[in-house]
């Protein structure tokens, strides 16, 4: 990996400042005063010190996010604030990405992380991985209802859904009920209940995988993921 990266993702300011750094022979390289800001680094192999502080670098950040509402899942946007511009520069200078996306009024449970292949592997419609999600629905939710879900429904495009588990909490002119899907085709779960004659006045995801939405964990808040949860999410190696 390039010096400078190293550099900015451990805080050390841009790459320009990085640059300003070495030009003043303050970086070296296996005690060797390091020129090139583009200097190719091993860090299993190689020591990289600033001044006296030798720097340890780790590739990926894990990170669990309870979305609020308001923020898009995106890394960038020209018109809206993004679940990135939550995390701190430090953060920030991994360049991480939300895995999957949750609508902009739409809570809870967020990975992010630049980890691509977990990314991949979590969000691929090949692996059907679980996503369940807490809701406030207008209407009583019935066992009808469930049946469908668990059939598949027919969104408005003409789409049949996978089937789904629809659990219901509590079935009053406003339900609360817990439904589990493996896709995430746009605004799945709200089409999914207007499909059946109902609306979606509230929807929070609290689960993902493994993967589950930490209650502690305020709204707009977010912590690092365990290494416990890291190694549970990540698909294990065959053989």
């Amino acid at each position: 990996m390039r010096l400078d990266k190293i550099l900015a993702n451990k805080g050390f300011g841009s790459r320009k400042d990085v640059r300003a750094l070495i030009k003043k022979k303050h970086v070296t390289i296996n005690d060797k005063v390091v020129k090139d800001s583009g200097t190719k680094v091993n860090l299993e192999k190689d020591t990289v010190r600033v001044n006296d502080t030798i720097i340890s670098y780790r590739e990926y950040v894990y990170i669990l996010l309870n979305k609020p509402p308001g923020y898009i899942s995106a890394t960038t946007d020209n018109h809206n604030k993004t679940v990135i511009d939550l995390l701190p520069e430090a953060y920030q200078l991994f360049e991480p990405f939300p895995v999957g996306r949750l609508d902009k009024d739409t809570e809870g449970l967020l990975l992010i992380t630049n980890d691509g292949d977990l990314g991949h592997q979590l969000t691929s419609p090949k692996k059907d991985v679980e996503k369940t999600y807490f809701a406030h629905i207008s209407g009583r939710v019935t066992e009808a209802d469930v049946q469908e879900f668990q059939k598949g429904v027919q969104l408005d495009d003409g789409l049949i859904a996978k089937p789904a588990t629809l659990e219901i909490l509590e079935s009053k002119d406003v339900s609360l009920v817990n439904v589990t899907v493996t896709e995430g085709k746009f605004h799945q779960v709200k089409r999914m209940f207007e499909a059946v004659g109902k609306k979606v006045i509230y929807l929070k995801r609290i689960q993902m995988g493994s993967l589950k939405l930490d209650e502690e964990l305020e709204t707009g808040k977010f912590r690092e993921l365990t290494e416990s949860e890291i190694n549970k999410l990540k698909p294990q190696k065959k053989g």
